[in-house]
């Protein structure tokens, strides 16, 4: 069935390949980042003949891929039809590993390409189609768009917005507390919600929480619940006041953790955190007495962070909504009511009701006893910035 906004003339078998497309695709999940995920199919005569993806940050891109397999098998490309999760890159550059895929894909004689998305890259964008058009091979796009983008969140994100893709993750009682009146927030949500959470870690190219919920929780921070790569943990703390018996300070991959500190943080205290292998970064302060969160996004970016699950606490929390620092929300209800408390939220600056937060693409569903409400806000398209590609 044509879906809603889909171009015309996409066949069932169509949609087949691109859904396997990205199945494929998701399998480079927490690889491959700066880059995209991306998947590729190559079919012909209705036979899938070849499968890719992208495995990996400099490794062979996903259309080589599918390509190799095809003559693996002791099949010919040629007449075939390639689909994409991402149009082809078409480029070189000094700080690119890979060779453009347009000139694999037209040394293959393919016949026609689909793509789910244009890449928003300014290196490519819409060139890659061109490149193959200018070869005669039939080019289409749009197919299983919307999946497409949320397949690639955070690499589109990054290239619209300059920053990296943003999903608040909060965990809170019925009344919207995500403490109890003492600081104690251990445990609000249940085993599957804590499994589902830590898949959505693994999902992200780093978790960020704040001083607060660092000191009240001491969490890991990790996956372990799931199977998975750790993502990068970033710890906002500007006074540098974590104990050294934090869990945090004292993983195997202590490399992953990186901690925001201010400018003036105590230059011994930094040398000591380095010298545990923990990355510190000292930065300038922001609006009111935390830390700048542009400017923090503006590192991760720089580090090829291109998706951050923010994790808390409510000052946190506050601020990336106040400064409109997000995309996503992921908030987990539990069946608890505690009065009293630390609100999940706290001042907006928003004085009537019709100047709140409004939340679109909605869903919610059941994890056990358990609710978890997922939404998006309504994404600006404004400024480009380049990425450093594979």
């Amino acid at each position: 069935m044509k879906k809603a906004n889909e171009p015309e003339g996409f066949s069932g078998f169509d949609r087949k390949c691109m859904f396997r497309a990205m199945s494929l695709a998701r399998r480079g999940a927490g690889k491959t980042s700066p880059n995209p995920l991306a998947g590729s199919v190559v079919a012909k005569n209705t036979r899938i003949i070849g499968e890719g993806w992208h495995r990996r940050y400099g490794g062979k891109h996903a259309e080589p891929d599918a390509l190799d397999a095809v003559l693996a098998a002791g099949e010919s490309p040629a007449g075939a039809d390639l689909y994409c999760t991402l149009e082809p890159c078409c480029f070189t550059a000094p700080d690119k590993h890979q060779p453009p895929c347009t000139d694999r894909i037209i040394k293959s004689r393919i016949r026609r390409v689909l793509i789910a998305n244009r890449d928003p890259n300014p290196r490519v964008n819409g060139g890659g189609i061109r490149m193959l058009e200018q070869a005669g091979i039939a080019v289409q796009s749009g197919l299983l768009a919307a999946q497409g983008e949320k397949l690639n969140e955070g690499f589109f994100t990054f290239q619209r917005l300059g920053r990296p893709f943003i999903r608040l993750k909060i965990a809170q009682s019925l009344d919207g507390r995500i403490a109890a009146a003492g600081g104690d927030s251990r445990w609000i949500t249940g085993e599957a919600a804590r499994r589902l959470v830590h898949r959505l870690r693994s999902g992200h190219d780093a978790v960020l929480i704040g001083r607060g919920t660092a000191l009240a929780d001491d969490p890991e921070l990790t996956v372990r619940l799931v199977r998975g790569a750790n993502p990068l943990r970033v710890v906002l703390d500007s006074r540098l006041s974590l104990p050294d018996s934090a869990r945090l300070l004292g993983l195997s991959d202590r490399e992953k953790t990186l901690i925001f500190c201010a400018a003036g943080a105590d230059p011994r205290r930094i040398a000591i955190l380095q010298n545990r292998g923990i990355r510190v970064i000292p930065i300038d302060a922001g609006e009111g007495i935390g830390l700048s969160l542009q400017r923090v996004l503006d590192v991760l970016a720089d580090l090829g962070v291109r998706s951050v699950l923010v994790e808390g606490g409510a000052e946190i929390f506050t601020g990336f909504l106040k400064q409109g620092l997000w995309d996503r929300l992921a908030v987990f209800i539990a069946p608890l009511v505690l009065g009293q408390g630390i609100s999940a939220v706290g001042d907006l600056g928003i004085k009537a009701v019709k100047d709140a937060l409004h939340i679109q693409d909605v869903s919610f569903r059941t994890i056990g006893d358990q609710a978890l409400f997922e939404g998006a806000r309504t994404a600006s398209r404004e400024g480009t910035r380049v990425y450093r590609d594979c």
